[in-house]
């Protein structure tokens, strides 16, 4: 079976299984009139903040590029280099570049205070304006009023923001901040690789939608990294990643408490999990149907410790159905969701297809079993 490698964090060699691998399990089928239209493929895996795999399901080692659900650990460059000090950002404004908003104008405000304050142009963005506003609301708002969306109202323009302030502690220029040879780019390349123990030079890049270096990782490590964020508390002093954790207790915190910064107000996933489970679950999803979840100590039942959990559908999530509902029966499974919240986020968990008088003729359903790994092993 072909084959090639790439490096992982800690420098260990990774095969990369080409198309003829094994396929990863059915999550998803979207069913219309009793009959499967599509099937939705993916893994899953959730592991504790050490890196001990708890549940599995599919390929751990699948090595997926994390693309949006980068964000959280990117902005530890900011805090650690006094950005919060220096352009006395509230837990807002740090949710935010933390984020994929939505483009509603609330962000737009957020954002363009932290401009102004910082004396840079929101000229100088770099993220384009494709795609933005993600808010249909808002998205058909400006097309009536013809206004065109400027590359403010991109999701990833807040990231963005965050480099162009790193830009300005270290006198850098802001011009061209997103070429990946950009002093800008070294520091938050080295950043990544410190949240993934291990160096930027064995880091598997390439670029993302919205123009700046993206990183490969093993799904399993995407798993650990979004469990580090969980609780930066109990990364060991000897591990290397020890040196973040103030920085990502500040960035988790921020983020429970402004979950419409991190997403939106209408119809974002990740938005919906935090406020229905408020101070339990950081959500952060990235494109091509990634979903990645933080969930904080105590939240899950029969468990004290805190976890990661880390999700891709195959083929990229199916407009975004698959993997909404595969986030949220994962989420049940793990014993994150009592009644009460798996009946806030039923919208998500099946996701209905409508006739043009909107009668339901279909749904998106998940079907899986994400056993523990002891009970999969005995």
């Amino acid at each position: 079976m072909p084959t090639r490698s790439v490096r992982a964090p800690g420098g260990r060699p990774v095969v990369k299984r080409t198309e003829s691998a094994k396929p990863p399990p059915v999550l998803v089928r979207q069913v219309r009139g009793g009959v499967v239209e599509s099937r939705h493929r993916g893994s899953i895996v959730q592991v504790d903040v050490d890196g001990t795999v708890e549940r599995v399901l599919g390929d751990a080692d699948a090595v997926v590029n994390i693309r949006s659900a980068v964000k959280p650990f990117g902005l530890v460059a900011l805090v650690e280099a006094g950005g919060v000090e220096t352009f006395d950002l509230s837990s807002a404004e740090l949710a935010i570049m933390a984020g994929s908003h939505s483009g509603e104008d609330l962000h737009v405000r957020t954002l363009q205070g932290i401009f102004r304050r910082s004396g840079i142009s929101q000229q100088m963005l770099g993220c384009g304006s494709a795609g933005a506003p993600l808010d249909a609301l808002t998205a058909a708002r400006l097309s009536r009023d013809g206004e065109k969306a400027g590359p403010i109202r991109h999701m990833c323009s807040a990231q963005h923001t965050s480099l162009l302030l790193l830009c300005k502690i270290n006198d850098w220029p802001v011009e061209e901040y997103w070429l990946p040879d950009h002093p800008v780019q070294h520091l938050y390349t080295a950043t990544i690789a410190r949240a993934f123990s291990t160096s930027a030079a064995l880091l598997l890049t390439s670029t993302d939608a919205c123009g700046v270096p993206t990183y490969a990782f093993p799904l399993a490590e995407v798993a650990r990294a979004f469990a580090m964020l969980a609780d930066p508390s109990a990364v060991r002093p000897t591990d290397t990643r020890f040196s973040m954790a103030a920085a990502l207790t500040r960035i988790r915190d921020a983020m429970l408490a402004n979950p419409e910064m991190v997403a939106g107000t209408r119809d974002r996933l990740d938005t919906s999990v935090m406020k229905t489970m408020p101070g339990r679950v950081v959500a952060k999803g990235g494109a091509e149907g990634l979903r990645c979840f933080s969930v904080l100590p105590g939240s899950a039942s029969r468990r004290s410790r805190s976890s990661g959990i880390a999700l891709k559908i195959e083929d990229g999530g199916g407009f975004d159905r698959a993997g909404a509902a595969a986030s949220v029966e994962t989420l049940r499974q793990v014993g994150v969701l009592d009644p009460a919240a798996l009946r806030a986020l039923a919208r998500y968990h099946r996701p209905v297809a409508l006739d043009p008088r909107g009668e339901r003729v279909g749904e998106a359903v998940a079907e899986f079993e994400l056993a523990p790994l002891g009970e999969l092993l005995g």
